[in-house]
């Protein structure tokens, strides 16, 4: 098992590294084309984690740099308004017009029956991806202030040469501290290219305690190969995942966790949804989540981590935190948007096999 720093050492139960972007969506399964108006959520891989963990209880953080205008403060609101330590997001001056630094977007579609789910990219020169070594100050978060975990992952790592080394930079220091770190593979091929992820990924894969990742991540970052997988991804079979995840281990092994959710695709709102835990040489499947209907399924393998990890964080059983990572990925995609509206409650509910009856 994990060796989780106590409680009462620490500031932090879990501080996520990463950037943090604007998401514009048109409403329900609008086209960007056509739309005459956009929705605006707060998200990003590294830092969805952080924010539902704060929905859940949990002493939470996060570490970046934004803009200091009026779209980098509606950042910082969404994070305060849950609870999470912004002390460790480095503001910059905003040029007045974002030559230098600005808030990246991204545009979002969410898909309908044959039509998948589509994000277009607009976050070039954004404030995250200029981070540089000695920016943030890790020795202070991870050995003065302390925290139990740290979360960051392949999309804040894609963004620069300087995040990536920022990236190294962070690990090493919560290593060095007894941090447990988790990594979320989470490849993009819109930031860089398979060969480029595993090069800069293995440098660091040997000081990550815990791996996330599905199927195409384990295969582009880490070049372990998932054998009788078509090439839509649309029929999964468990036991290949347990091979390429014995070969991970394998190769690194500090690695004491691996968290892979398994999605087949039956539409763009029908998913199957599932997901297995690797614990110290034994695999833990979760409850199958079949024909689960889906609002919009963007962030729902940061729904899975944030899940899991709050089940090693409360002291939990393997078998425990792979369901509450699937449960709260589930859960996730029920609503709009990136980040998690999720409450202790509602999870524990459906954790404990409670049905969707109306509550009155």
């Amino acid at each position: 098992m994990l060796n989780i720093r106590n409680a009462k050492d620490c500031k932090f139960d879990l501080v996520s590294l990463g950037e943090s972007m604007i998401r514009l969506s048109p409403p329900g399964h609008g086209r960007i084309e056509f739309t005459p108006v956009l929705e605006v959520w707060v998200g990003g891989g590294e830092y969805n984690v952080a924010y539902a963990l704060a929905r859940l209880g949990l002493r939470t953080g996060f570490a970046s740099r934004l803009v200091d205008n009026p779209v980098g403060r509606l950042v910082l609101n969404h994070a305060r308004s849950v609870g999470m330590d912004i002390s460790h997001v480095a503001m910059v001056k905003y040029d007045g017009v974002g030559r230098a630094d600005r808030v990246g977007l991204n545009f979002t579609e969410v898909g309908t029956s044959v039509r998948g789910s589509v994000t277009m990219y607009d976050r070039g020169h954004s404030a995250a991806m200029n981070l540089k070594p000695g920016v943030i100050d890790f020795k202070k978060l991870f050995k003065e202030q302390g925290s139990r975990w740290l979360h960051t992952g392949g999309i804040f790592t894609s963004l620069s040469d300087g995040t990536a080394a920022v990236c190294k930079e962070g690990i090493l220091a919560a290593k060095e501290a007894g941090t447990i770190v988790s990594y979320d593979l989470n490849f993009r091929s819109k930031l860089w290219t398979s060969q480029r992820a595993q090069q800069v990924t293995k440098e660091i894969a040997p000081y990550i305690d815990c791996i996330i990742g599905n199927e195409e991540d384990f295969q582009k970052v880490l070049g372990f190969e998932v054998e009788g997988v078509d090439e839509n991804l649309s029929a999964l079979d468990t036991s290949a995942y347990k091979k390429m995840v014995e070969k991970v281990v394998k190769t690194y092994p500090n690695v004491k966790v691996v968290g892979t959710t398994l999605r087949e695709v039956k539409s763009g709102l029908i998913n199957n949804w599932s997901a297995i835990l690797y614990v110290d040489g034994k695999f833990y499947e979760s409850r199958h989540f079949n024909n689960l209907e889906i609002e919009d399924r963007v962030g729902g393998g940061d729904g899975f981590s944030s899940g899991f990890a709050y089940g090693f964080l409360t002291g939990k059983t393997p078998q425990e935190c792979v369901d509450l990572g699937a449960c709260h990925g589930a859960l996730l995609q029920t609503t709009r948007g990136d980040t998690s509206q999720i409450d202790l409650d509602e999870l524990m509910h459906v954790f404990k096999g409670g049905s969707a009856r109306i509550k009155r």
